[in-house]
């Protein structure tokens, strides 16, 4: 679990990001969870935009996102969701303690 410090950490960085999924009409599906998974193993902090025809609540797309791809949920602001997950290989994010 992080830390509020560390979420402020992440949201700082987070800032900057452009979003690299929309989740759309079909909502999440497993495919989506695996990119995002490796994505998350490339970048550790990705930002998800959710468009206007997602069928899905947000809070529920976030929740399946980051329990799907192992990921930590930093934030979900208007429809943006931020994910972190520390990589094994590319570790590039030094969280403070």
């Amino acid at each position: 679990m992080l830390t509020g410090k560390q979420k402020r950490y992440l949201r700082s960085k987070a800032h900057h990001l452009n979003p690299i999924f929309q989740v759309g009409k079909g909502g999440v599906n497993d495919n989506m969870v695996t990119q995002i998974a490796e994505a998350l193993e490339v970048r550790e902090l990705i930002k998800v935009n959710i468009l206007q025809n997602c069928d899905e609540d947000r809070d529920t797309v976030a929740h399946e996102l980051s329990k799907g791809a192992g990921a930590e949920l930093v934030q979900v602001i208007g429809n943006t969701i931020v994910l972190y997950k520390e990589s094994r290989e590319n570790k590039q994010l030094e969280l403070p303690r």
